[in-house]
C-alpha cells in the first residue's frame, strides 16, 4: 500500500561542527524504510524526537492501512454494505482535501479505485504477476467511484456509490511527512530532513548550505539529478520500479488508470516538488500521481493545471523530461 520510490539521500556533512552534528533514527512503516534526520542538540533529544517521530508514522499506518484491519477498512465495509460510518475530524479532512485533488486532476488522481487496486493484486504485501478478467476490470471501471461520491454527516461518512474503495497509499505518506515537521518544529529543531521511502520533507537547513537530495534513476543504481531542498519543502517521487510485476513483457506497476483499469506502462518516474504552506508534504505525495498517469504526452498539462512548476518525469525509454523551474533549480544546486 504504502510502498514508494526511493530517494537517494545525499547529507552534506562538511557543513556541520563537532558541536552540530546529525542524528538519525530509523524505522520501517508504511511498507518501506522512514529515516528522521535531526541537525544540532544532543543525541538522547535526537532520540526521542525520533522515536515520538516513529509512533506517529505507526499511529497512522494503522489507522490508514488498505487492507489490514484499520479505521480505513472498516470505513470501506460500511460503503460495501451502504451503511454509515462513524469516522474522526482527522479521517474526514484527509479525505475531503483528497477530493479535492482528485476533482483538480479531473479523476487522474483517484483513491477511490481500491478493487481494481485489489484485483491487480497490490493490496498484498508479496505482489505476484495477475492477469485480471477482463470483464472485472470492466465492470470497476464502469462503475465509476470517486470520492466525491462520500457524504458527510459531521464525522459520520456515507456513500452513494457501493463500488467505492479508498486506498490513501498515494496520499497518507505525505500526510504523514506534514504531521513529523509539526512535531519538529513544536520541539524547536534547527533543522531536520524526514525521509519516507522516498517522500522527503525539509525543516531548516543544517548548517551554512541547504540539504541535498538525489533523485533516483529508475533503470539504475545512481542519480538523475541532485537537488538543495529548503526550509518547509517536500520532494515526492512516484516510480515503477518499488511495487510492480513483470507479465507478457510488460511492466506492471501499482499505479493505475482509472479511465481504463489497467497499470501505467509509459512512465519510469516522475518528481515533484511542493513548498510553503502546511502542507507540502500532503501535496509532493499526492500531485506526482496524475502526472504519472497523464503519461509523456499529457504531464505538462496536468502540471499546468496542478500549478506545479518543478517537475522532474522519466519516461519508460528512460528519457529525461522537466520543466524550466526544474531544470533551473537542478542548475543552481551545482554552482558553486
Amino acid at each position: 500500500m504504502f510502498t514508494r520510490a526511493l530517494l537517494a539521500i545525499l547529507l552534506f556533512l562538511s557543513a556541520c561542527s563537532s558541536e552540530e552534528r546529525l542524528y538519525k533514527t530509523e524505522g520501517h512503516v508504511f511498507g518501506t524504510t522512514v529515516s528522521i534526520t535531526i541537525y544540532g542538540g544532543s543525541q538522547q533529544r535526537a532520540d526521542l524526537l525520533g522515536d515520538e517521530v516513529l509512533r506517529e508514522f505507526d499511529r497512522l499506518h494503522r489507522k490508514f492501512h488498505a487492507w489490514q484491519p484499520s479505521m480505513l477498512t472498516a470505513l470501506n465495509d460500511s460503503i460495501a454494505k451502504g451503511q454509515p460510518f462513524r469516522a474522526d475530524a482527522e479521517m474526514a479532512g484527509l479525505l475531503k482535501s483528497a477530493e479535492k485533488l482528485s476533482t483538480r486532476s479531473g479523476l487522474l488522481f483517484n483513491p477511490a479505485i481500491g478493487h481494481l487496486i485489489r484485483l491487480w493484486g497490490f493490496q498484498k504485501n508479496d505482489i505476484s504477476a495477475q492477469g485480471p478478467e477482463e470483464a472485472e476490470i470492466k465492470r470497476w471501471v464502469d462503475a465509476h467511484p470517486s470520492l466525491s461520491d462520500l457524504r458527510y454527516d459531521g464525522n459520520t461518512i456515507s456513500s452513494v456509490n457501493t463500488a467505492v474503495m479508498i486506498d490513501l497509499g498515494g496520499y497518507a505518506k505525505g500526510y504523514a511527512l506534514d504531521r513529523a515537521a509539526m512535531l519538529l518544529r513544536e520541539a524547536h529543531v534547527k533543522a531536520a530532513l524526514v525521509n519516507i521511502g522516498g517522500n522527503v520533507i525539509a525543516i531548516g537547513k543544517p548548517g551554512e548550505r541547504p540539504w541535498q537530495v538525489g533523485i533516483r534513476d529508475p533503470r539504475g543504481a545512481g542519480t538523475v539529478a541532485q537537488i538543495a531542498l529548503h526550509d518547509n519543502e517536500a520532494i515526492g517521487t512516484s516510480g515503477d520500479y518499488e511495487r510492480y510485476f513483470m507479465k507478457d513483457g510488460k511492466r506492471r506497476p501499482h499505479i493505475i488508470d482509472p479511465r481504463t483499469g489497467y497499470p501505467i506502462d509509459l512512465v519510469a518516474s516522475v518528481t515533484i516538488i511542493a513548498g510553503g504552506g502546511r502542507d507540502p508534504g500532503l501535496r509532493s505525495d499526492g500531485h506526482s500521481k496524475p502526472l504519472f498517469i497523464a503519461g509523456p504526452e499529457g504531464w505538462q498539462a496536468m502540471a499546468a493545471k496542478l500549478d506545479l512548476k518543478e517537475v522532474l518525469l522519466v519516461d519508460a525509454q528512460h528519457q529525461v523530461h522537466m520543466t524550466p523551474a526544474m531544470q533551473a533549480r537542478i542548475d543552481a544546486t551545482h554552482k558553486p
